[in-house]
């Protein structure tokens, strides 16, 4: 191949021949956004584009920005690189991208899993010659039952609280995470009810024909006595707050891949851990990369090291990339950030 169709620098993910970043992590004139969760998708870019079921959470967040829009699969010309956004099947909206220049296509996975969740755009693997994935659960340890088998965990552990007259707080990340624990959700155990971070997106993901179940935002003037038995769905940041504590004699879980290892649910303060993943296993990564037909692969953000590691030993042309990536579903965000 010719010259690296993108480098790594102190702003982020570049190509040189659009004059483009991806996903950068400090300011940009051009930036190119994966998905909205707030370590890819960063306030100060000249400018922006994202999928257009992207665009509607980036905009509640980052506010008044100038961001264009592109449809998944359509084909642009930036500079002297053509780029497309293909479904990742992390968050509604999120999305690879792939950049070819000369003949030679490199894709920048952003965050992605394989397997669909009924909510968001299901993952679309893409040939490329070079690959940038993320391997936050890059390790055999990590790997994910059915949704349909903790879905039903999920039901049958808020039935049972409903009725020994417990509220249930699920602790999950207010972009993504929370809307795919509504979607699982059986109605019929109660009422659902939902901090006004996640209530919040509620809003912008309904708005644009996203499916959820009815919610009703727990503010302050609420009469949690009025909603026995409730489903409380508020960012892991909230487990355990003056927030969380109005609803009085409550059970509280958190959902998130990180419940697979020991101790990780004793320090977030949670009675129960649901292992429940928007970012590909162990089995999805090697999935994934096989399906790119990629001689090269880039890891970044989680078990760099060990699993470029093994990619090598597979025969891959494997090379670890540190970026500042990371804040959704990692260490610090278990430990008590909802950088979601």
């Amino acid at each position: 191949m010719s010259a690296a169709v993108l480098t790594f620098t102190d702003r982020g993910i570049y190509c040189p021949a659009g004059d483009f970043h991806i996903d950068p992590w400090r300011p940009v004139d051009r930036a190119l956004i994966t998905h909205g969760h707030a370590d890819h998708a960063r306030p100060g870019h000249g400018a922006y584009l994202a999928t257009e079921p992207a665009a509607p959470v980036i905009r509640h967040r980052l506010g008044e920005i100038a961001l264009d829009t592109i449809r998944f699969g359509e084909r642009r010309r930036i500079g002297g690189a053509t780029v497309s956004f293909h479904p990742a099947g992390h968050i509604p909206g999120s999305a690879q991208i792939r950049v070819e220049v000369g003949g030679d296509i490199w894709v920048v996975s952003g965050d992605y899993k394989l397997a669909p969740d009924g909510l968001c755009e299901a993952f679309e693997p893409v040939r490329c010659h070079a690959f940038i994935t993320e391997c936050t659960f890059g390790l055999p340890v990590f790997t994910w039952r059915p949704q349909q088998e903790i879905a039903a965990e999920i039901n049958g552990w808020w039935a049972a609280n409903a009725a020994a007259g417990r509220a249930s707080i699920l602790g999950a990340y207010s972009l993504g995470k929370a809307q795919r624990l509504l979607a699982l959700l059986d109605p019929e155990i109660g009422p659902i009810l939902t901090h006004g971070a996640v209530e919040n997106t509620n809003a912008v993901l309904r708005s644009q024909g996203y499916a959820l179940p009815e919610t009703r935002h727990a503010t302050p003037d609420l009469d949690v006595k009025a909603h026995p038995g409730a489903m409380v769905i508020a960012p892991p940041s909230a487990l355990g707050s003056t927030w969380a504590r109005r609803f009085g004699r409550a059970a509280t879980g958190m959902a998130s891949g990180w419940m697979r290892l020991r101790g990780v649910r004793r320090r977030r303060g949670a009675d129960r851990g649901f292992v429940l993943s928007d970012h590909a296993d162990w089995g999805e990564l090697h999935t994934a990369i096989r399906e790119t037909g990629a001689e090269k692969v880039f890891a970044t953000h989680g078990y760099t090291e060990i699993f470029s590691r093994w990619l090598a030993t597979q025969g891959y042309d494997a090379q670890v990339v540190p970026t500042e990536f990371g804040g959704e579903e990692d260490e610090s965000a278990i430990s008590g950030e909802d950088a979601a």
